[in-house]
């Protein structure tokens, strides 16, 4: 991808490293999240504040509770107040923009982090992982899996009109189908239903058992994140269905990590959110020092990987935030 880099080479191009006296003083850093209802952006935020924290900085942050309006008066607030760098992770691609830019007008510099923003936004880079490439990864794992059975499966999807939900659901999907035509020569699924759980357990919970209820029949569960099929387990063990194959096109929460050790969770994608957080305060301290060349990519993207019984010992940390 042209404007985009690995985590290997932005490991290169960007370190963390303290500021100085004058910088530190100076430096207050806002993190603006649209939501903190899933444990994700919880971690999310506590890694970005932590960093930030440690490099001398200033640190305020803002809960939207799903409410765009809400996060453009966040981001509005934060740059009345000074901020020199906005961490942001917005609700909308497109209904951001013009806070974003607004902030970037003022002398804030703007790194968005895990949901997608519309590359015409003026701001210092995107960090996310690659929801794409961890949902195809996912996709051809799950047509291994199910070779040879039909596929009647129920998808828990995060908020309408989300991006990150867009690409991993459709990336699941590519790599179902190339999986499927790889494996059997021919490509087949059905998707029976479509709820909205909102990225979180509680809400999957109830998305799941109104999906259920309809279609009883289904034999897969694909969530767009970890926390809606937590949620759509307990759904599953009050129904008494124990044959139906439970996964998510991304995250690496470690509940759904302890599930796949023990072989009741079928994968997940990977996505560290302390990852991503960190290396977007270190590319917007590096900003505010400008110390970035001119040509820094727009987009910067972490490694995919799917996680499965094979390599989660890998990823899995007891001691983890999320």
């Amino acid at each position: 991808m042209k404007n985009a880099i690995s985590a290997i080479a932005l490991a290169v191009a960007v370190s963390a490293g303290s500021l100085s006296a004058a910088e530190a003083a100076a430096c207050k850093v806002g993190v603006s999240m649209y939501t903190l209802s899933a444990p994700y952006f919880a971690a999310q935020v506590a890694a970005a504040v932590d960093q930030a924290k440690k490099a001398g900085c200033e640190v305020s942050q803002s809960d939207a509770q799903n409410d765009m309006n809400k996060q453009v008066a966040d981001v509005e607030d934060m740059v009345s107040k000074g901020v020199k760098l906005l961490i942001l992770n917005p609700r909308d691609p497109e209904g951001l923009v013009p806070a974003a830019d607004a902030a970037t007008a003022a002398g804030v510099k703007v790194v968005v982090i895990d949901s997608a923003m519309n590359p015409k936004a003026h701001i210092v880079t995107q960090v996310r992982s690659s929801n794409d490439q961890n949902g195809y990864l996912v996709g051809l794992w799950l047509a291994k899996r199910m070779q040879g059975t039909p596929i009647k499966l129920l998808l828990l999807s995060g908020s309408q009109g989300n991006e990150v939900g867009h690409d991993r659901r459709l990336g699941v999907f590519k790599g179902l189908v190339e999986g499927q035509l790889v494996n059997e020569g021919k490509a087949g699924y059905q998707v029976l239903g479509q709820g909205w759980g909102n990225w979180a357990q509680e809400e999957g919970l109830k998305a799941a058992e109104d999906l259920l209820q309809a279609h009883p029949d289904a034999n897969v569960v694909l969530g767009e994140n970890d926390s809606m099929v937590l949620g759509a387990m307990k759904a599953l063990e009050a129904s008494g269905k124990k044959d139906v194959l439970v996964l998510a096109a991304a995250d690496g929460q470690k509940e759904a990590l302890a599930l796949i050790k023990e072989g009741r969770y079928g994968a997940t994608g990977l996505n560290d959110p302390d990852l991503v957080a960190r290396t977007a305060v270190d590319i917007g301290l590096k900003a505010i020092k400008g110390e970035l060349s001119a040509d820094f990519p727009k987009l910067s993207l972490t490694k995919p990987d799917v996680i499965t019984k094979e390599n989660v010992d890998t990823y899995y940390r007891k001691d983890a935030v999320f």
